[in-house]
C-alpha cells in the first residue's frame, strides 16, 4: 500500500496538479485579503493593471514557451544551453520594445492630458519594472515544463506567491498600506524568484553566449503562431476586463464584481491547466517520433476523462454558486450578490465546455499545425470581442459579458474538431471508448 501511494505521489500528472493547486491556493488567499483591502474602485483598478500584465506576459514568453519545450524535450546538455541562451536574449529584446512602449504612451498621456481608468495608468507606469522582475523565473518555467519538474516549478512560484501573500496578511492586520505599495511589493516578490533562477543557472542568463542564431529563428518561426495562439486566448478573458474598464457606465466596479465570479471560474479550470502541461509534452514526443495513433489515443483519453471530472464540479458550483461567490468577495459585495451569483452560473456552463476546447489546442501545437490553432484561437478572441462590445455599450450588462464566454468557447470546439479531423482523422466517437479503456487500466498508469 505504501508503495502504491509512493507511486501515485510521483505521477506527473498530480504533481502538475498539486503544483498548481498549492499556487492556486495562495493567489486564492490573496485575491480574497486584497477584495477586502481595497475598495470596489481600487481594487478593479488592481484587477485591470494585474491583467494587463498577465496578458503582456503572455505575449513575451508565448513567443518562446511553446517552442522551446518542445525543442528541451529530449534535448542534450548543450543543446539545452543553446536554447535556454537564445530565449533569454529574445525575451531581453521584447522586455526593450515594450519598455519603450509603456513608458512612451504613459508620457504621452501626461503630455495631453488625457483621461482614461487609472488601472491602465498603472499598467504604463509600472510594468516595465515587473517584467524585468518577473523574466527569469519565467524563463526557467520552459525547463521545468520540458524536464516535467513540476515540484521545482512549484517552489519557485510559491517563493513569489508565497510571500505576496504573506504580506497581504501583515497588511491586513498590521501596516494598511494603500494600492501603489501593494503593487511595488508585488514587483519585489517577482525579483526575489528571478534572483534564485538566475544564481541557480536555471533561467538561461549565464547561457547568453551559447545563445545561436539558427537556434533563435526556429524558436521565433514556431513561437510566432503560439504566441498569437496565447495572446488571443488570453484574450477570450481578459478582454471582458478591458472592455469594461473602458465603460463609463460599469467602470473600476464593474470590473471588481465581474473578477469575483471569473477568480471562480479561473480556480475551478486549474486541473485542466495542470493536465494540458503534463500532456503537451507527451503528446508532442510521440509527434516527433511519427506515432499520430499514440497522440490521438493520449488526447481522447485526456478529453473524456478530465470532461467526466469536471461534471459534477461543474454541478456542485451551479448549487452552490451563491455561498461560493460571497465567501470570495465579502461583504463588500452583499448588495450584488444575485447579479454576481447568475455570472457564475453562467460560467459553469463554461467550465464543462472548456477541457474539449483547450485539448483541441493543445493537440494542434503538438502535432506541429500551430498555425491552424491561431487561426482557431483568433475566431473565437474575434467573436468574443464583438460580444463584449455589444454586451457593454448597448445591454450594459454583465450577464451578457458570461454568456458571449459560453458562445465563442462551442465556437471553438466545432473549429478545432474541424480541423483535426482535416488533418489526423480524429474522430470524436474515440473519447469515450479510450476514455472507459484508461479507467480500466488505471493501476497499469499508476505504476
Amino acid at each position: 500500500m505504501l508503495g502504491r501511494l509512493k507511486n501515485i505521489s510521483k505521477e506527473k500528472n498530480l504533481s502538475s496538479l498539486m503544483a498548481n493547486v498549492s499556487v492556486a491556493f495562495l493567489g486564492l488567499v490573496s485575491f480574497m485579503l486584497l477584495t477586502r483591502q481595497l475598495g470596489k474602485e481600487l481594487f478593479g483598478e488592481w484587477v485591470l493593471f494585474i491583467t494587463l500584465a498577465t496578458f503582456v506576459d503572455l505575449l513575451r514568453f508565448g513567443l518562446t514557451r511553446t517552442s522551446s519545450v518542445r525543442l528541451l524535450s529530449g534535448a542534450d546538455d548543450q543543446k539545452q544551453k543553446n536554447i535556454l541562451g537564445s530565449t533569454f536574449k529574445i525575451n531581453l529584446k521584447l522586455l526593450g520594445v515594450l519598455t519603450f512602449l509603456c513608458w512612451g504612451a504613459h508620457v504621452a498621456l501626461l503630455i495631453f492630458n488625457l483621461e482614461i481608468n487609472n488601472g491602465y495608468r498603472l499598467f504604463l507606469f509600472y510594468y516595465p519594472f515587473l517584467a524585468l522582475a518577473n523574466l527569469s523565473w519565467n524563463n526557467a518555467m520552459s525547463l521545468f515544463q520540458a524536464d516535467q519538474n513540476f515540484r521545482r516549478m512549484m517552489v519557485v512560484r510559491l517563493s513569489n506567491v508565497g510571500l505576496f501573500c504573506l504580506f497581504l496578511i501583515l497588511n491586513q492586520w498590521w501596516l494598511k498600506l494603500g494600492l501603489l505599495e501593494i503593487v511595488w511589493v508585488n514587483i519585489a516578490v517577482n525579483a526575489v524568484s528571478g534572483i534564485w533562477c538566475s544564481a541557480k543557472n536555471w533561467d538561461g542568463l549565464t547561457y547568453l553566449k551559447h545563445a545561436k542564431r539558427n537556434v533563435e529563428k526556429e524558436l521565433v518561426n514556431f513561437g510566432k503562431y503560439s504566441m498569437g495562439t496565447l495572446i488571443s486566448s488570453s484574450l477570450l478573458k481578459s478582454s471582458d476586463t478591458f472592455i469594461i474598464g473602458m465603460s463609463p457606465f460599469l467602470g473600476s466596479a464593474g470590473i471588481a464584481m465581474y473578477a469575483i465570479p471569473l477568480k471562480l471560474t479561473d480556480l475551478l479550470g486549474i486541473p485542466l491547466h495542470s493536465f494540458a502541461m503534463t500532456a503537451y509534452p507527451r503528446m508532442s514526443k510521440k509527434s516527433i517520433e511519427g506515432d499520430l495513433g499514440g497522440v490521438k489515443k493520449i488526447f481522447y483519453s485526456y478529453v473524456g476523462i478530465i470532461t467526466l471530472l469536471f461534471f459534477p464540479v461543474a454541478l456542485v458550483s451551479f448549487v452552490f454558486a451563491e455561498y461560493m461567490v460571497l465567501f470570495l468577495g465579502g461583504n463588500e459585495y452583499i448588495d450584488s450578490l444575485p447579479l454576481l451569483t447568475l455570472i457564475f452560473r453562467v460560467f459553469t456552463v463554461y467550465i464543462i465546455l472548456l477541457p474539449i476546447d483547450r485539448f483541441t489546442g493543445v493537440l494542434l501545437d503538438s502535432i506541429n499545425k500551430p498555425k491552424l490553432n491561431l487561426y482557431k484561437v483568433l475566431v473565437m478572441t474575434f467573436a468574443n470581442i464583438i460580444l463584449n462590445v455589444l454586451a457593454v455599450f448597448v445591454f450594459k450588462s454583465l450577464v451578457a459579458v458570461a454568456m458571449g464566454t459560453v458562445l465563442f468557447t462551442v465556437m471553438g470546439i466545432f473549429l478545432g474538431f474541424y480541423y483535426l479531423k482535416r488533418e489526423i482523422q480524429i474522430q470524436s466517437r474515440q473519447i469515450v471508448s479510450e476514455s472507459v479503456l484508461f479507467l480500466k487500466n488505471l493501476k497499469t498508469h499508476l505504476g
